[in-house]
């Protein structure tokens, strides 16, 4: 009975440690079961949550594309308490949307600010301090959904500041490297941002009264020598303060060494987006093209020289896709109609000047400005109803190119603008106009004083920037190029207009690889001079933005020989700029965007 009795424990502690057992693994099997919903759950929710984070920060990529494109974002926010359900989505820029990210779903849609746009000048202490901008405030939605859980895993809300910056308020704006390297002293009084890197040098002493900024490296000292001379003093922000001394090796500026400048010197900010290059462009997809109130084309034929198919000049007005407006072109190019300067006419064309440093005769597509304003006004604009002084842009657009062999490459082409001390019609009782900017993807050659009478907000845009004096077409005129430098001696020339064009790089490369590259003239040389200026003053207002390096003209440059000796240069910002009402038409423009509130709403 004994054994009996003990086998029956054995059986009912063993039966019991089988249940202790199994509740055991069905518990861990709960638990484990638990957590691996916990951290799905979680993971889940992770991924919701950036998923709908990355629909915030496309949705404010897109507002700033738009801004980029010359446009402002346009249309209207779902209104109901129920926004991107029952039809409730808006239109346009602010309506719903749905991008699908990491198998998540992120549904967004943005609420513009009622007072879009605020115009503000820019707080001291910030980059970009004392510009005015355009500033445009909103509000983006963002909900992150799961499809597999049919469950709402995230709901956020950015709230940012879109500025508008026109790039004219600059003395100087690169998006590449930009070196300074004056010989006599030079001031700048405006502030200058640079895309890439900045090197500070001077022969004598370069003074800097504006916010400097570089997104790159700043160096004291030259790009194409391992050298640091003369003096460079930066504003701080009550005297001008010395930035590294002379003598000595090339040297990279620190944050150590910026410290003492009070946000007048920034290293290493964030670049900024400029325009695309194709808006320059003579196409339908070309913002200048498109929106300029005139667009006229030098064509040559298969050898380069005028097609005369449609003009005896060869000089054609097109339209916006870039066909033929017969009969603005045959008005423009009738002397009774339009008479000027160039064989008896407003436009034409010659090949008489040779640019040494590109070694070639130009083909020039000639514009006598003044007498084009008159021919415009006596015909109000070919029938098309348009005024000189139309404001549609902030005054006259006008683009100026030519088409040929070469044309979208390296090429010996060139837009020559005469007579243009003012940009008025002479013509009594002409309208008045109210800005002008002229657009080339050609280069450009300025003869004479520009803008320098009654002076508007003006801008000149191209490949390439040359300036050529009030005296060039004394006496021998452009026979004069083929000769020796002494023979083309300059006189006092005044330009006032801001200058959007393309420079050459030390080196042919931005960035520490162009080092020990021959020199590409640096900010001083930014206009390419063609004539003997020695001790002859070339003064300039406006502002020298260049983008990238030149398209269709690759010439090196050269000081002396034939091709100039150089100016004194009376060079200053234009300050009128700082007024959005005087800016250029079409004024090209970097646009930033500035956070204000991330929230991240856990009420689901």
């Amino acid at each position: 009975m004994a054994v009996v009795r003990s086998r029956g424990i054995v059986l009912v502690v063993t039966l019991l440690m089988l249940l202790v057992l199994t509740a055991l693994l069905s518990s861990f099997w709960m638990i484990t079961k638990l957590e691996l919903a916990t951290t799905k759950s979680s993971r889940d929710s992770t991924t919701g949550f950036y998923a709908a984070e990355a629909g915030l920060n496309i949705r404010a990529e897109e507002i700033k594309q738009t801004f980029v494109g010359y446009n402002v974002p346009t249309g209207t926010a779902p209104s109901s308490g129920a926004p991107c359900t029952a039809g409730d989505n808006g239109v346009g820029d602010f309506a719903c949307s749905t991008d699908t990210i990491s198998g998540h779903e992120a549904t967004t849609y943005v609420q513009p600010d009622a007072s879009n746009p605020v115009v503000l000048t820019i707080p001291q202490g910030e980059l970009y301090q004392g510009l005015n901008a355009q500033e445009y405030r909103y509000t983006v939605m963002s909900t992150g959904y799961n499809p597999a859980s049919d469950k709402k895993e995230a709901l956020l809300e950015l709230r940012f500041k879109s500025r508008l910056v026109p790039l004219f308020q600059f003395v100087s704006f690169y998006n590449k490297d930009l070196e300074i390297l004056p010989g006599p002293n030079m001031t700048l009084n405006g502030p200058v941002h640079v895309n890439g890197d900045l090197y500070l040098n001077s022969d004598a002493t370069l003074t800097m009264n504006g916010q400097v900024a570089a997104s790159s490296s700043v160096y004291r000292g030259r790009k194409n020598q391992n050298t640091k001379t003369g003096a460079v003093r930066i504003y701080n922000p009550s005297v001008a303060t010395a930035l590294g001394a002379a003598g000595g090796n090339r040297q990279l500026v620190t944050a150590a060494m910026a410290a003492p400048f009070n946000n007048m010197l920034r290293l290493g900010v964030s670049p900024v987006t400029v325009p695309d290059p194709e808006s320059f462009e003579p196409t339908s997809n070309g913002v200048y093209w498109s929106k300029a109130d005139l667009r006229l084309v030098l064509k040559l034929n298969a050898a380069g020289n005028p097609d005369t198919t449609s003009a005896a000049t060869g000089v054609e007005v097109r339209n916006i896709d870039g066909s033929l407006n017969s009969g603005a072109t045959t008005s423009i190019n009738t002397a009774a109609t339009c008479p000027g300067g160039i064989s008896g006419r407003s436009i034409g064309t010659t090949v008489t000047f040779r640019n040494n440093r590109e070694g070639a005769m130009i083909r020039m597509l000639e514009i006598d400005l003044r007498t084009l304003l008159n021919c415009l006004r006596s015909t109000s604009w070919f029938t098309s109803g348009k005024l000189l002084s139309d404001s549609t842009e902030g005054g006259l657009v006008f683009y100026f190119t030519v088409e040929g062999p070469n044309s979208a490459v390296q090429n010996d082409y060139g837009v020559r603008i005469r007579n243009a001390q003012s940009l008025q019609a002479s013509t009594a009782g002409s309208p008045l106009v109210r800005g002008m900017t002229v657009v080339s993807d050609q280069a450009c050659y300025l003869q004479g004083h520009y803008n320098s009478t009654g002076k508007i907000p003006a801008a000149v845009m191209c490949d390439v920037m040359n300036l050529l004096s009030a005296n060039w077409f004394a006496g021998t005129g452009d026979a004069k190029s083929t000769g020796a430098l002494g023979g083309r001696p300059a006189t006092a020339t005044t330009v006032n207009a801001a200058f959007l064009a393309g420079t050459d790089s030390t080196g042919g490369i931005d960035s520490e690889a162009g080092w020990n590259g021959a020199y590409n003239g640096g900010l001083e040389n930014y206009p390419r001079f063609h004539e003997n200026w020695t001790g002859i003053t070339s003064t300039y207002m406006g502002s020298f933005v260049s983008l990238n390096r030149p398209n269709h003209s690759n010439g090196a440059w050269v000081y002396g020989g034939t091709n100039y000796n150089a100016p004194n240069r009376v060079w200053d910002y234009d300050t009128s700029f700082n007024n959005a009402a005087n800016l250029p038409p079409l004024t090209p423009r970097f646009v930033y965007l500035r956070q204000e509130l991330f929230v991240r709403d856990y009420e689901q």
